[in-house]
């Protein structure tokens, strides 16, 4: 399977975690990624330049419209769904999906129509139980899924709720999840993983 796009969901103790990852893909990495994190509606956002220093790839806010690039990590806006369309992201404001807003579900279901087998999908740590049925819809189009072994995770009940309801291909402790990754992006390059 070539990727055309990994979005990886998180919530509660999502932070450390989405950073452990990003500090270990590879320079090079060939695929687009899109982070949706839970996070709060008060103060200031610093989640992309908090994510920015945790490794080589560059990391910004997702914006309407915006270009869907190989090497370029996007987080999801606070407020914001992330809708993902062919070549390009969307932004909405619509009502909130499983108490938040970004969603996972939303920005996972609509990547499985855009992509189809080429999406990559990865739930790590969290409270509740978004992210689940969007896994479940990217298996059912061909993609891969991948979640955070709950019993490694910070909160373990997003985790656990996605391996209920999706039956993903890879259930892996946090350290495993780059490396599968970077692997997967081999694939797209026809090089080796580094």
């Amino acid at each position: 399977m070539k990727p055309d796009i990994v979005i990886i969901g998180a919530s509660w103790g999502g932070l450390h975690a989405v950073g452990e990852i990003l500090s270990a893909l590879p320079a090079g990495f060939p695929v687009p990624v899109l982070i949706v994190q839970h996070r709060g509606e008060d103060g200031r956002d610093m989640l992309a330049d908090l994510l920015d220093r945790r490794g080589p790839l560059p990391v910004v806010e997702a914006e309407d419209k915006a270009e869907i690039k190989p090497g370029c990590i996007r987080v999801a806006p606070r407020g914001y769904h992330v809708l993902v369309e062919k070549g390009h992201f969307a932004l909405s404001t619509e009502a909130q999906v499983h108490y938040s807003r970004p969603s996972i579900d939303v920005a996972l279901e609509s990547a499985a129509d855009a992509y189809g087998a080429g999406v990559v999908a990865v739930i790590l740590t969290g409270a509740n139980d978004d992210g689940a049925e969007g896994l479940a819809e990217v298996r059912r189009q061909g993609g891969l899924a991948i979640v955070q072994d709950p019993g490694t995770a910070e909160r373990s009940a997003m985790p656990a709720a996605a391996v209920l309801a999706a039956d993903p291909q890879v259930v892996a402790p946090l350290e495993e999840i780059a490396a599968v990754l970077a692997g997967l992006a081999s694939r797209a390059t026809g090089e080796p993983a580094t």
